[in-house]
């Protein structure tokens, strides 16, 4: 009788959990990105094959998603902000998230070289092998520099785009991925900053828990100092121009003053007012990535203004 009471209180899995197993608010980024190096590229793609292509990339994304919650389904289960998730509050079971990620995988590869072609789905292929195995498995439970390192899988969606089209890589993709690779740091620690205590309880190597916040704030100013270079550089290229390279400044300089504002606090003034600044800074690191590439996409709508 205990048996029976205790399936029938057991959480139900709804459409939405699975949804969630795809990590929808985090790949919505980077199916964004994946469209604009689409669209900015220089040859002109049909218009269902553009929207095929990057239905299959986010797929591919979300199967990314579902194999990262299933191998950290242990880690989310201990940290405060994704106690809530399908897999640790028992409403998903963690074989269905792995079916459903390898089986999201196959798809999106072998839709995506049939629709745009092989060498871009060879780049889908090797994204999700990257985020899933690379990342997930090895960098993050294994090294500070997991961010560093693992920032790549979210940096080669634009570059995928731009292969959808053109089916290779140039300086222009190269130099989106530079962007979305060079923010990805100051991004996440930012983050780390005022969640230390989740990564220290999971055991995740975090920089903050290694070395320690203060060397964290150094990290992230001098990564939005390498970051501008390559943001700026990007609006002198094919895809770049004028309304481009006026929010890149303006975005690079303000990141830049957020980085030197996060450096120079002390933990006595973050704990005091609640890790207020690098909240903001936080928040301006989403709106910096966004900006970025939708200032790409206005422009090449602009064409050469």
């Amino acid at each position: 009788m205990t048996d029976i009471n205790a399936y029938e209180t057991a959480p139900e899995a709804q459409f939405g959990d699975y949804v969630a197993l795809l990590k929808p608010r985090v790949m919505s980024l980077v199916v964004f990105t994946a469209f604009v190096g689409l669209f900015v590229a220089p040859i002109d793609v049909h218009p269902f094959i553009a929207f095929c292509s990057v239905l299959f990339i986010a797929l591919g994304g979300g199967a990314s998603g579902a194999l990262n919650m299933w191998y950290d389904r242990d880690i989310d289960a201990v940290m405060n902000r994704t106690q809530s998730r399908p897999i640790p509050s028992g409403r998903v079971e963690g074989g269905e998230a792995l079916g459903l990620g390898l089986v999201l995988s196959v798809i999106s590869v072998m839709m995506l070289g049939l629709v745009a072609n092989w060498f871009a789905a060879g780049f889908l292929a090797f994204t999700i092998f990257f985020y899933a195995v690379v990342y997930t498995v090895w960098l993050k439970r294994w090294t500070p520099q997991n961010i560093v390192i693992g920032g790549a899988a979210g940096a080669f969606p634009p570059m995928i785009g731009w292969a959808c089209a053109t089916g290779g890589i140039s300086l222009e993709s190269l130099l989106m991925f530079a962007l979305v690779f060079f923010w990805t740091p100051p991004h996440f620690w930012a983050l780390a900053l005022f969640m230390k205590e989740d990564y220290h309880k999971a055991g995740v190597p975090m920089l903050t828990v290694t070395h320690g916040r203060p060397v964290a704030r150094r990290h992230i100013f001098a990564y939005t100092l390498v970051l501008a270079p390559f943001a700026l550089w990007l609006g002198l290229t094919s895809i770049g121009g004028p309304l481009y390279m006026a929010v890149a400044v303006v975005l690079n300089a303000a990141f830049i003053h957020g980085g030197w504002r996060v450096l120079r606090r002390s933990e006595d003034q973050a704990v005091a007012d609640g890790y207020a600044v690098e909240k903001q800074v936080f928040k301006l690191s989403l709106y910096y990535l966004f900006l970025h590439f939708l200032a790409l996409l206005v422009q090449s709508w602009m064409g050469g203004w």
